[in-house]
């Protein structure tokens, strides 16, 4: 029972690679916008124009013009070479994980049928002959490397463009703080659109090319598209643990020896670890966060794909229906592109009090002409009635309850946003709280912290719960896929404000390294500050998406692996359940002693700069840079192997050894606790950091009776964030991979251990 659509297939056929050709043709013009900020020093003209003003007052602070540039200039390249070489590196480690990983995904695959090259029965419609199992592995394969690919891509291109920006925003600053955000805003964006637009093109355009050999077997064609969620993902792990460990041993290193115990600034040059710390910014929240996202928009995708593809519009063919949720996305692009606009041209950031309002704008307005957006592609692209497989039964759905779904996903990622704003930003109560517990010293403001981080899982916790059961009471699995979609189309926007935050953190830190006034540094300390907030909100997103399209994932994985009903009561379900709410705790404990691990070592040889080479501290003497970038990269490449093991060999051992019903318990498990784990570390993390900002700030009376800085609230301030820093950029943000991941996988390998799975259990 399904009905035309408005849209006619090639509408779809040109509407969604437009959309996405605009989105990096769009990321280009704003990449083009930055470039035009000079990173060389230029002669000011007799008129007054070309900055004559600023210069001069730039000379009256006694900073000469031309060695500010210069100076700025040589800092850039020293972080843009740092994130280059590490990135390159990890790359050689995970390129030979991706080959050994796309072996085993075609031997595990093409074993299912004894690597047969003969047609076989579909399993929904047993009229109707399907391609061989083998071709499955092939393509399965070739999607993996594709999505793999792809997500580094998108994770250098981001961490290129941000090393590309941050001294220009620094210079800017110069100018004013509106000139500032403008450069740092548009910076971000040319990362949200390229990665978002990338993604859907790739999808798209392997989409098409695998239909020519399909034909008509959508059934093998989407299953085989899910390795491009799978390779998407385990890159982004990779990179997310990697980069977090390299940031955070940097970022530990440099306070507990710089600010603490020398009683310097954050970003001081004599700082021997601070080109480390502002090349982990780069590394860990821009190129990690970037493949973390693309990985969950992959993912998504493919979740919804692979249960559209057995639906009634599945079974007629209907590509544009079949296509909803690259549409959507496609949608997304247009109206991120928009609500762009707000913050760099239709309102200009004057004062530092607009900054914060102008980044959550964004995700205001990007909520609500989304919400237009979707209800325009239901009412085009979908039958006015279709049915959806619901474990075993068909489910009528009319095109509106669809739209409610995705909708329903939107707001429950604004909601999500919002309510992390409230428990990161320093200006409500929570923080200040926080701040304030630090009076009494290091000790309460821990309790605080905790307590804080605990207390916000509670309200993103509903939203997702609620979520779930509108879209799957309406649309069964298909519609809890779509409403992780609806939270991830506006990825565009939610990654141009993230990308925000490092950006502005390393222009505060080039301001003081290339030893600027005061003014200045005040500048991108706001900016700075506003990004922090803003990169919570970006993992709020995350992990609330993550959860979504785990749990998707988790419902194709069960209709591909025919499993009728999981039952908790089952002794071989609830191991698995035990077993998985266990794993987010173990990887959260190996990635935590990885960067403390990799942060005593980073440590030892802070103290051994500051007491071997003369001269370092009275500042006539340079640190050794260099030494430092490697001990972060040494240590965080050697340390990201053991928590990737897990995550990655964890599905296969329990579904080759235990069978499909213990891996749906272990997937269950993982993303019950996963979650609450998730968002709590990113949370306290990201409300220490906040509360140390507060005092350094001094903005209000009770901040000032807290510092100033080098006070003992300042120093108590300073061990929370310390603490905070591994929760909030390392463990935190990974666990949202952890939980798609074994999720993806299962569903990639869910054919083979549905036949050969369950060793143990066919012994006994």
């Amino acid at each position: 029972m399904t009905s035309a659509t408005i849209l006619s297939d090639l509408g779809t056929e040109i509407l969604i690679p437009i959309c996405a050709v605009i989105g990096i043709l769009f990321s280009l013009f704003q990449w083009y916008l930055v470039s035009q900020v000079k990173l060389v020093a230029e002669k000011p003209d007799a008129d007054g124009k070309n900055g004559f003003t600023e210069s001069l007052i730039e000379e009256e602070e006694g900073v000469n013009d031309h060695t500010v540039v210069q100076k700025c200039a040589e800092i850039q390249n020293a972080i843009s070479e740092g994130a280059t070489s590490f990135l390159f590196t990890e790359y050689q480690y995970v390129g030979v994980f991706m080959v050994i990983f796309a072996v085993l995904i075609f031997v595990f695959l093409g074993s299912v049928e004894g690597f047969s090259t003969s047609n076989k029965t579909c399993t929904y419609d047993a009229t109707k002959m399907c391609k061989p199992a083998l071709m499955t592995a092939v393509f399965s394969t070739v999607s993996f490397l594709l999505g793999a690919i792809t997500s580094v891509v998108s994770g250098f291109l981001g961490m290129k463009i941000a090393t590309y920006a941050n001294a220009r925003t620094t210079l800017e600053a110069r100018k004013g703080v509106s000139k500032a955000f403008i450069v740092a805003f548009r910076s971000g964006a040319v990362m949200g659109f390229l990665l978002a637009a990338n993604g859907l093109l790739v999808l798209y355009i392997t989409i098409n090319l695998f239909k020519i050999y399909y034909g008509d077997d959508w059934e093998g064609l989407f299953e085989s598209i899910t390795g491009y969620g799978l390779g998407g993902s385990s890159m982004a792990l990779f990179g997310r643990v990697g980069g977090g460990i390299y940031t955070k041993a940097a970022d530990v290193g440099a306070d507990l020896v710089g600010k603490i115990e020398r009683n310097i600034p954050e970003d001081d040059p004599r700082n021997p670890a601070v080109i480390a710390d502002n090349v982990g910014d780069n590394v860990g929240d821009i190129a990690g966060m970037g493949s973390d996202l693309f990985g969950s928009y992959a993912e998504s995708s493919c979740a919804a794909l692979v249960v559209a593809s057995i639906s009634s519009f599945g079974n007629t063919h209907d590509f544009t229906a079949m296509m909803y949720p690259l549409t959507v996305s496609s949608v997304g692009i247009l109206v991120c592109l928009i609500t762009t606009l707000f913050a760099t041209d239709f309102f200009e950031v004057k004062t530092v009090k607009q900054i914060e309002p102008s980044l959550k704008n964004q995700l205001i307005i990007s909520t609500v002409l989304m919400t237009i957006g979707i209800a325009i592609v239901s009412w085009i692209a979908l039958p006015s009635s279709f049915t959806i497989f619901n474990f075993g039964t068909q489910k009528v759905v009319k095109n509106w309850q669809l739209f409610l779904c995705v909708c329903v996903g939107l707001w429950a990622g604004l909601i999500i946003g919002f309510v992390t704003e409230y428990y990161t930003s320093n200006a409500y109560s929570p923080v200040q709280d926080v701040a304030d517990s630090c009076r009494t010293g290091a000790a309460t403001n821990v309790i605080f912290g905790l307590a804080l981080g605990y207390k916000s899982v509670i309200i993103p916790i509903f939203a997702i719960a609620i979520s779930i059961f509108v879209s799957f009471t309406f649309a069964a699995m298909y519609g809890v896929a779509v409403a992780a979609l609806g939270m991830l189309s506006t990825i565009a926007t939610g990654l141009a404000i993230d990308a925000y935050g490092p950006i502005s953190d390393n222009a505060g830190g080039i301001a003081e390294m290339a030893g600027m006034s005061h003014r200045i540094r005040e500048r991108t300390d706001a900016l700075d500050a506003a990004g922090n907030t803003t990169a919570a909100i970006g993992k709020g997103f995350a992990i609330g998406s993550a959860a979504l399209v785990s749990l998707a994932l988790f419902g194709a994985f069960v209709s591909r692996a025919e499993i009728t009903t999981v039952d908790v009561l089952t002794p071989k379900v609830f191991i698995g359940l035990l077993v998985g709410a266990m794993l987010p705790y173990w990887f959260s404990a190996m990635t935590m002693k990885s960067v403390g691990k990799a942060a005593l070592k980073m440590v030892e040889e802070v103290r051994r700069q500051f007491n071997t080479i003369p001269g370092l501290m009275e500042g006539t003497a340079k640190p050794d840079y260099a030494t430092c970038v490697k001990i972060s990269t040494d240590a965080s490449i050697k340390e990201m192997i053991p928590p990737g093991a897990l995550v990655m060999l964890t599905p296969l051992i329990v579904g080759i050894f235990f069978g499909v019903e213990t891996l749906s318990g272990v997937l269950a498990g993982s993303l019950v606790s996963g979650v609450q784990i998730a968002i709590s570390a990113s949370n306290t993390g990201g409300a220490w950091d906040n509360a140390k900002k507060y005092i350094e700030a001094g903005v209000s009376e009770h901040a000032k009776s807290l510092g100033p800085k080098g006070s003992d609230p300042h120093k108590a301030a300073v061990i929370g964030d310390t603490i905070g820093d591994p929760l909030k950029d390392t463990s935190g943000p990974s666990l949202n991979i952890l939980i798609k991941l074994m999720a993806v996988e299962s569903l990639v390998f869910a054919p083979f251990f549905a036949t050969h799975g369950g060793l143990l259990f066919k012994l006994f």
